[in-house]
């Protein structure tokens, strides 16, 4: 390097100005649209008769790919486009929820894998991300982070949204930036999430534009639908009624229809029959028919409204003109999801459990189902007609699980503009379209790191001549022991997941070779996987299941994922839950996995002070509350009275105090005890008032899927009960409350000690 010339004085010395990173003159604007379990046939250009005419016009404006692939599950699939590598090769075997503690499933990217953003930004890019995340681990979710595997960590400048799988769509966990915030505005004054995701993405596009419309931007954009729960106001709903009446068969086969038809899949296509473990509509109660079509009904609303929301971004970049300049694309995570099991569920985290309501309680409470009183998921007869006319859904390495919809769109810079490209395409390619497309190459180091190889290849030599080769010869998949092997047309694949749907004989549960039974097909000219060839060709198996095993091996997938006995291989986190802990009115939510834990038995201690009543009314509000009436607790003051509530799944179980608490300083309690005949009591200044059992473990599964916090002195969102409607901001003086975990005993009468700590003495 030439040496600089400094002298005495600037007059005489050479300056030489810091550059700033500048992407080549063609570089164009990236938009990545990431969907949440849409299965294949359930958007409208994919043949669905889900009303989307955004995305539609998306897709006749642009290019859709019928033979595009993802992991099967959120977090892997999220890993692999953004990082252009295969989701083991980075630590993301499994979902954020089920890290473990092997290499292949750690939850946490390497830094040999930059994600796309840094790599875009690093060439004067501005990078935007909007809504889920779901690629650090929760027990990373709180205010102490770390936060390296928060978007800002990982590349991108900005973000709003949420970190966990999923959230209320009228009450979500928010992040901006590295912050936790409370939403915008309150359920009961119209709030939904999708709608604010958009709203934030315009801002942002906006703000950039404005700012520096010579630098080209990145926006993920990645919203919560169609993910479970399905909230939608009434009037999304309504177009569609009865238009489910006659049921999951004939609704996959007017979809099939359609896709023929359009050209959306092959015309020599087969649509295997109804499989035996998903009821025949045609035998099920009139009731059940009514309440099936319902949660049909509200999740076809939720997608329309997605997609008018979507609309809404599409034409904000019309409008500044940068529409044509901007490559889009549009893609679905995994296939349509099965989570809701055989009848559905008014709560998704107890119907993926097994611990849902009965379908006479959900017929009872059919008009709950899309509003602020569920959390619902359909019966998994539509995720099966959902991902038509392919087999299976979410989870599995068919290709019910792992095909989904794919639109490109980048204006005149696609050849055949409305067409169906066939080539056979995965979502690691997505990462080495963009920066070709940008015209950057992959970088060998980030941070003096040396970067692993990259799996991906580029799509854009298919965006120019519909009959390009295809460049993917050979992709394995696996995801909760499933597992297939593509090669060259050819698909071998596996029918195991480990404890799924039980009704299904032919599942083992074991990776036994006598018993672990894999399929073949020819899916170059089987489209659907309808003719399984694995007893014609047994060498070409035997082959192709040599061929998988090479591809886990030089991927981290093994060992194989078996659930549940790999949860005691469950990765700790940072540090070991704490065992106590003091809170304080105005501070933001603590997250779950913060908290000491709570199923071995705890207790909770409010130091109060309660005003001597006169002309006021009596003391009331929140003490602590966490989650909400599908999942949460909350401990509060009703018209004096001391409450706990619990909301475990399907149960609620409500606690009150017979007495006022009297004026003055006083210390309140929440006891957990668990045990063959748990309970849950109440006690004030050391005396126990009041006591309930409770029944089964104290087991709140959505809460980390959520990424909800404890809060101390108010609420938000949706309450746990109808005592009261949020904030419910506690009226009295609230020093401070200790969450202990363990199994508690009785306590003495502290209210000594706090007159003490109150007067400063």
């Amino acid at each position: 390097m030439q040496t600089q010339r400094i002298t005495t004085r600037a007059a005489t010395s050479e300056p030489r100005f810091v550059p700033y990173p500048t992407p080549g003159p063609d570089a164009p604007n990236v938009l990545m649209v990431v969907l949440d379990d849409i299965g294949f046939a359930q958007l409208g250009c994919f043949g669905s008769g889900i009303s989307t005419p955004n995305i539609d016009r998306l897709a006749a404006e642009g290019l859709r790919y019928n033979r595009f692939h993802v992991t099967s599950v959120c977090s892997a699939t999220r890993a692999a486009l953004l990082t252009g590598r295969n989701h083991h090769a980075v630590g993301m075997g499994v979902t954020q929820e089920a890290a473990l503690g092997f290499p292949g499933y750690t939850g946490r990217i390497p830094r040999s894998a930059a994600n796309l953003a840094r790599v875009l930004r690093d060439h004067g890019y501005n990078t935007l991300a909007v809504g889920k995340w779901h690629l650090a681990p929760k027990n990373e979710y709180s205010a102490a982070g770390p936060f390296d595997r928060w978007p800002l960590g990982q590349g991108f400048e900005r973000y709003y949204g949420f970190l966990g799988a999923e959230t209320s769509q009228w009450a979500p966990e928010l992040v901006r930036d590295n912050t936790h915030i409370d939403p915008p505005y309150t359920p009961e004054e119209g709030y939904h999430l999708t709608e604010d995701l958009v709203d934030q993405a315009i801002r942002m596009v906006q703000d950039q534009q404005q700012a520096e419309s010579r630098k080209p931007f990145f926006l993920y954009f990645a919203p919560g639908a169609a993910h479970a729960p399905h909230q939608v106001t009434e009037e999304w709903v309504a177009p569609y009624a009865g238009q489910f009446d006659d049921g999951w068969e004939a609704w996959r086969q007017r979809a099939f229809d359609r896709q023929v038809a359009e050209g959306i899949i092959p015309a020599g296509t087969e649509l295997p029959e109804r499989p035996s473990w998903i009821p025949d509509w045609a035998e099920l109660p009139a009731d059940q028919r009514r309440l099936f079509a319902r949660y049909m009904e509200v999740f076809a609303g939720f997608v329309t409204h997605t997609d008018h929301h979507l609309g809404r971004l599409f034409a904000d970049l019309e409008e500044r003109g940068i529409a044509d300049d901007t490559i889009m694309m549009l893609l679905s995570d995994n296939g349509a999801s099965a989570e809701g099991g055989t009848t559905g569920t008014l709560n998704e985290a107890a119907g993926w459990l097994g611990m849902g309501e009965d379908v006479e309680e959900s017929i009872a409470r059919i008009d709950e189902i899309g509003t602020h009183d569920a959390y619902n998921h359909y019966p998994y007869g539509w995720a099966w007609a959902g991902n038509a006319p392919l087999r299976l859904w979410k989870r599995y390495a068919w290709l019910g699980g792992v095909r989904t919809p794919l639109v490109v769109r980048w204006g005149d810079r696609l050849a055949a503009p409305g067409g169906v490209r066939q080539q056979f395409v995965h979502a690691v390619d997505l990462y080495a379209t963009v920066l070709d497309a940008a015209g950057i190459t992959a970088p060998e180091t980030v941070d003096g790191v040396t970067q692993q190889p990259v799996d991906g290849t580029s799509l854009l030599p298919s965006f120019a001549e519909p009959e390009a080769p295809e460049h993917r010869l050979v992709q394995y998949f696996e995801m909760f022991g499933s597992r297939a092997i593509y090669e060259d047309g050819w698909m071998a694949v596996t029918d195991h997941v480990a404890n799924q749907f039980d009704e299904r004989a032919h599942i083992t549960g074991s990776f036994d070779h006598d018993t672990d039974r894999w399929s073949l097909f020819h899916i170059a000219d089987d489209f659907s996987e309808a003719r399984d060839l694995a007893d014609e060709e047994p060498d070409r198996v035997r082959r192709m299941e040599g061929l998988w095993w090479a591809e886990a091996g030089r991927n981290q997938v093994l060992p194989l994922f078996e659930f549940p006995g790999s949860m005691a291989h469950m990765h700790p986190g940072e540090f070991p839950p704490p065992t106590s802990g003091t809170y304080a009115p105005g501070g933001g939510p603590v997250q779950e996995s913060q908290l000491p834990a709570l199923m071995g038995g705890f207790e909770l201690t409010a130091y109060v002070e309660v005003s001597d009543g006169g002309a006021q009314e009596p003391a009331q509000g929140v003490i602590t509350a966490i989650g909400d009436r599908h999942g949460g607790w909350a401990t509060y003051l009703l018209e004096g009275r001391l409450v706990a509530t619990v909301a475990m799944l399907d149960r609620t179980v409500r606690l009150a105090a017979p007495d006022p608490v009297p004026a003055g300083e006083h210390v309140l309690s929440v006891r957990y005890e668990p045990g063959r005949e748990p309970r849950l009591v109440l006690a004030v200044d050391g005396a126990d008032v009041a006591e309930s059992p409770l029944p089964g473990l104290l087991f709140f599964p959505n809460l980390g899927s959520s990424g909800a916090g404890m809060l101390v002195g108010r609420d938000r969102g949706i309450a746990v009960c109808a005592d009261y409607r949020p904030p419910f901001a506690f009226t009295g003086t609230l020093s401070r409350v200790e969450l202990r975990s363990g199994r508690p005993g009785a306590r003495p009468d502290r209210s000594a000690e706090l007159r003490v700590a109150l007067s400063g003495d």
